[in-house]
């Protein structure tokens, strides 16, 4: 036949050969991950503000200092004397208003005030960030195959945590509540970084190629991921612990270590009113020391598996996290030793968020390992 080749025929004879088409992975938008990446890195660094920003509204007893919900509206400060008299005489109605601050002048409430709307505001922003970002990924076709349903999660994610945020408000604003419920804190606190922590993971995934996820996930440390797992666990245990302790305040109670005031468990802790064991000082603040010590121990044995292993960031990964987890640890009882003094109490809670990040990273490198080439090997 006059189309068939002859069998000695020169190769470089022959048209040009069919390129074979790629997958998704190979057709994806140039620089769509980095895109993406980008994007989520800004909300990251807006949701660490975040948590920061919470941190000193709660310490400052600003939190209730606002005490309507209006997420349109509410963006604008108020703009006149008439208007901070409105604000004020709204307050001044709350019952932190009538019992705690009933001598507060305007000038201390305008103190107390911008707290509050800073921190309503920088939420309204990230949730801006995430729509615009989400709106023009998505018209430029530059959303990965398979992430679009993430990414929506993530908008959800921040649209439930504002909802989460005014019910906690909502339950310092009634009978005779002069903060805000600590349980409703933690859960608050306890979302925030949920979203923290997919954004990080997200993160770390975004910044390596597909394939080379494929590849280095075969050689995943089963172990050595499976105890990072329960180090992240542990610790977002103590997360919403430690935010169950800010709530009531119970890190001014015990301002001694190892002990509590004296005894190994407080022995004041059931001598007051009847309340529930979530709201009882002596016991949050106990059970916050309790887990503390187990995740340490623990973060000790994951530590001492994963500085074994065979890649070389991921030794690296959990040498941050134990050295993070002692600085960690350190504030955590120089900030029980201070009665909780402000700048004590933020930098622990900040020291949390930074802690965090790296154990999702060591987590994250257990499970898809950076392999090492010939020439600069995995050691």
């Amino acid at each position: 036949m006059a189309g068939n080749r002859k069998i000695f025929e020169e190769v470089g004879s022959a048209g040009a050969a069919k390129v074979v088409a790629g997958g998704m992975i190979a057709t994806a938008p140039s620089g769509a991950r980095g895109a993406v990446r980008v994007w989520l890195m800004v909300i990251f660094a807006l949701v660490a503000v975040m948590i920061a920003f919470g941190g000193l509204t709660r310490l400052t007893d600003s939190g209730l200092s606002i005490t309507e919900w209006n997420p349109v509206m509410g963006a604008l400060p108020p703009l006149s004397a008439a208007d901070w008299a409105a604000e004020f005489g709204k307050y001044q109605a709350s019952p932190q208003g009538q019992i705690v601050n009933a001598q507060m002048s305007l000038e201390a409430f305008k103190q107390i005030f911008w707290w509050e709307w800073g921190h309503r505001n920088l939420g309204r922003v990230i949730g801006l960030v995430w729509a615009v970002g989400f709106g023009l990924l998505t018209l430029t076709r530059r959303v990965p195959a398979g992430w679009a349903p993430r990414l929506w999660g993530l908008g959800v994610l921040i649209g439930l945590q504002g909802a989460i945020g005014w019910w906690m408000v909502a339950s310092g604003l009634t009978g005779e509540m002069t903060s805000v419920a600590s349980y409703r804190l933690a859960v608050h606190l306890g979302g925030a970084f949920i979203i923290f922590g997919f954004i990080a993971a997200w993160v770390f995934l975004l910044g390596r190629s597909e394939t080379d996820l494929l590849t280095a996930r075969r050689s995943g440390e089963r172990k050595v991921y499976g105890l990072s797992t329960g180090v992240m666990h542990l610790l977002f245990l103590q997360i919403v612990l430690g935010a169950l302790v800010a709530g009531i305040d119970a890190g001014r109670n015990y301002p001694t270590w190892p002990d509590m005031n004296g005894a190994f468990f407080p022995a004041d802790a059931f001598d007051g009113p009847a309340v529930p064991l979530w709201a009882n000082a002596g016991v949050v603040q106990f059970v916050h020391r309790l887990v503390g010590y187990v995740l340490f121990a623990f973060a000790i044995v994951a530590w001492n598996r994963g500085r074994k292993s065979a890649y070389q960031a991921t030794r690296q990964a959990f040498h941050m996290m134990m050295a993070m987890m002692l600085v960690q640890v350190a504030l955590g009882i120089f900030t029980a030793l201070s009665a909780a003094q402000l700048h004590l109490a933020i930098t622990h809670q900040i020291g949390a968020v930074i802690l965090w990040v790296l154990v999702i990273r060591a987590r994250n490198l257990s499970a898809y390992p950076i392999q090492g080439s010939i020439r600069k090997g995995t050691a």
